[in-house]
Parts: structure tokens; sequence; C-alpha cells
């Protein structure tokens, strides 16, 4: 179960770290470049702790896929972007997939 812990606080780690990508400007502002940077290095490190017991298709569908609708969760909501009703179904078929990978499928793992 840790290793699950270890996955999820990646993922968190990764979506931070992706977000604050936009508020570093390039790279031209302090604070939010040192996120970037200690946030991909958490993230890759809980990470290869996830991988101990996780197989890495699955850690790597996972990560991807909640990655991509927490990212664009947090485009909308601290940077203003907008979502269609295509991009709102394209995520939801991605958390879905996520689900069917984690819940339903023998290839998860667990």
């Amino acid at each position: 179960m840790t290793n699950w812990v270890f996955l999820a606080l990646a993922i968190v780690a990764e979506v931070v770290a992706t977000s604050s990508l936009k508020a570093s400007d390039g790279f031209t502002r302090l604070t939010p470049s040192l996120i970037v940077v200690v946030g991909y290095g958490v993230a890759f490190y809980l990470l290869s702790l996830a991988l101990r017991s996780i197989p890495v298709g699955t850690a790597y569908a996972i990560w991807a896929g909640l990655g991509i609708v927490l990212v664009a969760a947090a485009g909308w909501l601290l940077f203003d972007q907008k979502l269609d009703a295509w991009g709102v179904v394209g995520m939801a078929l991605i958390v879905s997939g996520v689900f069917v990978l984690n819940v339903l499928s023998r290839a998860g793992g667990h």
C-alpha cells in the first residue's frame, strides 16, 4: 500500500512542478523555477520508490493519465485556461482508462 501512496505523492509533486513551469516565465522567475526543479526531483524520487512493487507500465499509465487531468484542472483554476466540452470528455475517458487499468485489469500488479 505504501508504494501506491508514493505514486500518488509523485503525481502531486509532478503536477505542482508542471504548473509552476507556467509561473516560472521561461525560468526567469526564481521562486517558481526552484519549485519546478525541486518538484520534479521529488516526483521522480517518489516514482522510483513506487516502482519497487508497481509494474512500470501501470505506474506510468496512472502517472500520465492523472497528471494530464490534474494539470488541466490546475490550468483552469490558476491560469484561467478554458476547457471545452470535448476536452472534458477526453479527460473523462483518460480517468476511465486509469480506473479500468487500476481496478479491473490484472495488469495492475495488486
